[in-house]
């Protein structure tokens, strides 16, 4: 085995100690950043608590609010039930948001308070809903770059990127 291999499984397994961790990965397409992400849950305390995997990169931005924060009957065109979204239904377990980079600005900023006080408000609702979700982000782009390119927000990263696990490309 691989001393990056390794060092990523070390990782998974420090992780699996540590189920408040915002975890940020890293890596090419098809590296097993998923993978990764299941194996830190799974082994750690919240492994009998959903593990909610979201990809980003396939919400439209007039959805992802919705399908993150949920929404109230009535709250848009269409809503015709209250519907839980994706932070409600990972509580007590582990939210996976691949593609983080992706991300629209807005709903960036609205990540970024749930990761700050873990509080959602749903679409349409006046009553807040405090949420416990261990949050795993995984990117194959490279968020520095977005961060200097104004793409992506600076304070987000840095909430997410509380432990960082870079997995090797696979000619590596």
């Amino acid at each position: 085995m691989s001393p990056a291999v390794q060092k990523v499984i070390d990782d998974v397994r420090l992780l699996q100690q540590n189920d408040r961790t915002t975890v940020l990965i890293t890596g090419e397409s098809g590296t097993g950043k998923e993978l990764v992400a299941r194996s830190i849950h799974s082994g750690g305390s919240r492994s009998t608590r959903p593990f909610i995997p979201i990809n980003c990169s396939a919400i439209p931005d007039n959805l992802a609010e919705s399908l993150l924060f949920g929404h109230t009957r009535g709250a848009f065109t269409g809503a015709t039930a209250d519907k839980k979204g994706a932070f409600e239904l990972a509580h007590e377990g582990t939210l996976f948001l691949d593609e983080i980079g992706d991300m629209s600005p807005q709903i960036q900023a609205k990540l970024l308070r749930v990761l700050e006080d873990g509080v959602i408000e749903p679409i349409g609702s006046a009553t807040p809903l405090q949420v416990d979700v261990r949050t795993i982000a995984a990117t194959n782009a490279n968020l520095e770059e977005k961060l200097h390119a104004g793409s992506f927000r600076g304070d987000l990263y840095h909430r997410l990127a509380t432990f960082v696990i870079r997995i090797p490309p696979l000619r590596d």
